[in-house]
């Protein structure tokens, strides 16, 4: 059965990145017929004024210049919807996520293409999926009360309806970054079994 992942590091490193690391190891372990690549060390654009406009214009209705500022966050809904797999290097930064991740997910929630409002509350649109976060951090420990960045991501993929989230980590490296990364690469293994 094919199957589709769509890989992101969400690093500004592209040297030396525990996270880019794992979550390299993590395609190659989980195997794919397709994987569909985002670096967003390449920066995505933030959320502007005219694109809120855009965004929030009945699709029939756009013109020209309204269709091309959505065109990259179509693209990248389009990823997300193509994908079964969503594989996530993802660093914790100051507490919380990359700022380029944060702009990635101002990109893909969008209202009618990845969630839907009902009388009971937002509805995610992308169920069936599979996320895998490979998290790493100097100090926060993952799922800590100081951990925004993993509870966060967990809460947005959830929003868009990928509720099957896996978290991978590498966590507090700062005190012990062989133990740290050794727990990591055993656990990655362990996704091909």
């Amino acid at each position: 059965m094919p199957h589709t992942i769509l890989h992101i590091d969400a690093s500004a490193r592209r040297a030396g990145s525990t996270t880019r690391e794992l979550s390299g190891q993590m395609v190659k372990h989980l195997g794919a017929n397709r994987i569909i690549r985002r670096d967003l060390a390449t920066p995505l654009p933030l959320l502007t004024e005219d694109w809120v406009n855009a965004n929030f214009t009945p699709a029939d209705q756009r013109d020209a210049v309204q269709r091309d500022l959505l065109s990259l966050s179509d693209e990248l809904v389009s990823e997300l919807k193509e994908a079964d797999t969503i594989v996530i290097g993802l660093p914790i930064y100051n507490f919380s996520v990359p700022a380029a991740f944060k702009a990635w997910i101002d990109l893909i929630a969008r209202v009618g293409e990845t969630f839907a409002y009902s009388e009971t509350g937002p509805k995610g649109l992308l169920e069936g999926k599979r996320a895998i976060l490979a998290v790493a951090s100097g100090g926060t420990a993952v799922d800590s009360e100081i951990d925004f960045a993993t509870t966060y991501t967990r809460h947005v993929l959830g929003f868009v309806g990928i509720t099957e989230v896996e978290v991978i980590a590498a966590d507090r490296m700062a005190l012990d970054p062989e133990a740290a990364l050794e727990g990591a690469r055993a656990a990655v293994a362990r996704l091909a079994a």
